[in-house]
């Protein structure tokens, strides 16, 4: 027997509680009904442990009637995107008789999904076995919402800090190598490297800083040439976003040597071919420079095509390398650059 003032088994009320059986029960009845939180209880004595009591709550929260789930498996709330592993552990617990607290997706009546964040409790009978289970779900849609809009503000901003630390080193570069005998020609030569990189800035800002095709970067540094002394040939091959400024760098200081020095300078009767293919991961950028004059020219082999700028861009920011061969009447330049976006990122 209990002492005074005790519990007592069962779902007796204290002796000092003014409550008795009945009211208590009543009670007991009224909280679980009208309590803002969704909660079921299933009875793990009978097969397949059904729903035998479910608040207004869960009703308002899963969009069924009470008439339509009691008696049934909560798994009745799965879909196609739930968890199989979340699903496992929930079984797990079940069948060794514990708790457990599971976030995992459902589906209302109507099919359109929630996150449940699931608290699963056993309640005992007098013989310590499991009589039932209390389970309670609270909707954490728009915690996750929130939650994974952070988490892309936090990539975003690593990225806006990786490729402002790209441009910043490139303009490091451009300022530090630039060279010229006055203050004039060495501002122009800065500012047109600038543009190039603008230019660059407009292409990723059109693809939503995507990845670019390498037909576009070139065209886009080019374009203030003949087109008719210009050719391009090679198949679509998309720029990681982080390459496409350097690569367009590259591109617009070999563009400029052949214009000053090359194929492209006027008294030359010149022309420029440029060839790329993808090779072997599809990561990496082979691209050809051809260059080919009427008549002889003379490639400046030290200082030409802003060659320190250009072999700091391909070697450093681009992992490659570059070759050439100079020729009495041309050049022909050889880069290989790792371009491509990084497929296992």
């Amino acid at each position: 027997m209990a002492a005074s003032g005790s519990p007592v088994h069962g779902d007796e009320p204290t002796v000092s509680s003014p409550i008795g059986r009945k009211d208590h029960k009543e009670l007991s009845a009224a909280a679980f009904e009208r309590t803002r939180m969704p909660i079921v209880l299933t009875d793990a004595r009978q097969p397949d442990n059904p729903i035998v009591l479910a608040n207004q709550a869960f009703l308002d929260l899963t969009g069924y009637g009470a008439e339509e789930i009691l008696g049934k498996n909560c798994r009745f709330l799965q879909g196609v995107g739930t968890s199989p592993s979340a699903v496992a552990e929930l079984r797990s617990a079940i069948t060794a008789g514990r708790g457990a607290n599971v976030e995992l997706l459902n589906y209302k009546k109507d099919g359109s999904p929630f996150w449940n964040q699931l608290h699963l409790s056993p309640i005992l009978d007098e013989e310590g076995e499991v009589a039932y289970y209390f389970a309670s779900q609270i909707d954490v849609t728009e915690n996750r919402k929130v939650h994974a809009l952070e988490a892309s503000e936090h990539r975003l901003l690593m990225e806006v800090d990786h490729r402002v630390k790209n441009v910043l080193a490139i303009v490091d570069s451009i300022v530090r190598l630039s060279k010229a005998e006055d203050a004039a020609a060495y501002a122009s030569a800065v500012q047109q490297r600038i543009q190039s990189l603008a230019q660059a800035h407009a292409l990723l800002s059109q693809s939503s800083w995507q990845a670019v095709d390498v037909r576009k970067i070139i065209e886009a540094q080019l374009s203030k040439y003949l087109k008719e002394k210009i050719s391009l040939a090679g198949p679509e091959f998309l720029v990681a976003p982080a390459a496409v400024q350097p690569l367009s760098l590259i591109v617009h200081e070999l563009a400029v040597n052949a214009l000053t020095h090359g194929s492209l300078a006027r008294e030359s009767g010149g022309t420029l071919s440029i060839h790329w293919k993808p090779v072997s991961d599809q990561r990496k950028l082979h691209l050809t420079w051809i260059e080919r004059a009427g008549r002889t020219i003379m490639h400046a082999r030290l200082g030409g095509f802003g060659t320190m700028i250009v072999a700091a861009l391909v070697e450093k920011q681009l992992q490659g390398s570059i070759s050439r061969n100079w020729r009495k009447t041309g050049v022909t330049v050889e880069i290989d650059i790792m371009a491509g976006p990084d497929t296992n990122a």
